[in-house]
């Protein structure tokens, strides 16, 4: 089975499940919310321009949007992004965290930059990852969506996720002229954490249907 498949069955029983499904939801708006946070943390106080604070202000509302999709499944699940209400709680938090940790000795060791330019070149390089990520994920969830007809979608983040990728693709080519290859260094490490983020949520999903079984 290929990967893109696995995935499609994971998300297919995610969205089966509104406890599961809840749950997701408020995982995928914790990690937007995440971003949001991040870029805002990473913005220079003066030399910030339009498309940094255009990207930080829809990462929050897809972190919002996100949230108000639980109410369509549940109103009284997930509250807050406590450990309880998130799906692979640990691995969640871990994923953005530990990418940003791995930007920033990847730009310092393979550029050479430091201070201000080694956080721009990893903001660049993490957010392209991500991006690339969000379109095939965002894409996958949208399918297990209209397969089970839910009241749910996230078909506005899609295409603003789309408007992201080129809007760092562009950004990138001014940073390096070598920045295809640094994207897919940074894709292929962002992939090692995606990868074990996905293996805890299938535990999580086995162990749930194990234990429904007794």
């Amino acid at each position: 089975m290929e990967r893109h498949e696995q995935l499609s069955v994971i998300v297919d029983r995610i969205v089966a499940s509104d406890e599961m499904h809840t749950k997701w939801l408020n995982s995928l708006s914790m990690m937007e919310n995440t971003g949001a946070r991040k870029i805002s943390k990473y913005e220079h106080p003066v030399h910030t321009g339009i498309i940094v604070l255009k990207h930080a202000a829809e990462e929050a509302r897809h972190a919002y949007y996100l949230k108000r999709q639980i109410g369509k499944l549940d109103p009284d699940a997930c509250p807050d992004y406590s450990y309880p209400y998130l799906l692979a709680p640990i691995e969640s938090y871990h994923y953005l965290n530990q990418l940003d940790v791995d930007a920033c000795r990847y730009v310092k060791n393979k550029l050479n930059l430091s201070g201000r330019e080694m956080k721009h070149g990893a903001y660049l390089l993490v957010t392209y990852a991500i991006e690339v990520r969000a379109d095939m994920l965002y894409g996958i969830y949208q399918e297990a969506l209209t397969k089970y007809e839910s009241r749910v979608n996230v078909k506005s983040i899609i295409a603003e996720e789309e408007g992201h990728l080129e809007e760092m693709q562009k950004m990138l080519e001014v940073f390096h002229p070598q920045w295809e290859s640094l994207a897919k260094d940074m894709c292929e490490v962002e992939n090692k954490l995606f990868e074990k983020w996905v293996a805890a949520i299938a535990k999580i999903l086995n162990d749930s249907t194990v234990s429904q079984s007794y």
